[in-house]
């Protein structure tokens, strides 16, 4: 029984991550500030709204 030989040409994708580390500073800097004037927003509520309920 002749034995069939398969011909598979595939091609290797390299794909290199950059790491910028002036991004990631902004978006940490971003969502810090988001986090900061959440927790104004709920230490308002909590000293001035709250006890007048």
């Amino acid at each position: 029984m002749p034995v069939q030989q398969r011909n598979v040409e595939y091609e290797e994708h390299h794909v290199e991550k950059r790491h910028d580390s002036s991004l990631v500073a902004s978006t940490f800097i971003k969502y810090a500030a988001y986090v900061i004037i959440f927790l104004g927003v709920l230490y308002f509520l909590a000293r001035y709204v709250l006890p007048r309920l």
